[in-house]
């Protein structure tokens, strides 16, 4: 996982993705998920491509139940913008780079 993607958690959703200062995307990804792979690298380069103006994050839907459960994430990739600690967009499913910049809305 590159250096600037934030591994995040149950136990650190709170601290790390609700209360940020900045806006941060959370992919919602599995191991065994072959399209969530496809995304992986695009996600990966939105990070570096946006590094200081938002925070990337990836939560493994296995190891974190409670959190996928929470949000409703019934597929995968799922990626949702937190903004304030609110959903502000929400993506599912594989997609080119450039449209998932704009389902986001950070072209």
């Amino acid at each position: 996982m590159s250096d600037n993607i934030l591994e995040v958690t149950d136990a650190n959703f709170q601290s790390e993705v609700l209360d940020s200062d900045v806006p941060v995307i959370v992919d919602f990804w599995a191991a065994w998920c072959g399209p969530c792979r496809m995304v992986g690298p695009i996600v990966e380069e939105i990070a570096q491509d946006q590094a200081g103006k938002v925070k990337v994050a990836k939560l493994n839907v296995d190891e974190n139940r409670e959190t996928a459960t929470k949000y409703g994430i019934m597929s995968i990739p799922t990626i949702l913008l937190f903004e304030k600690g609110s959903i502000a967009k929400q993506v599912v499913g594989a997609m080119p780079k450039s449209a998932l910049i704009q389902e986001l809305g950070l072209a």
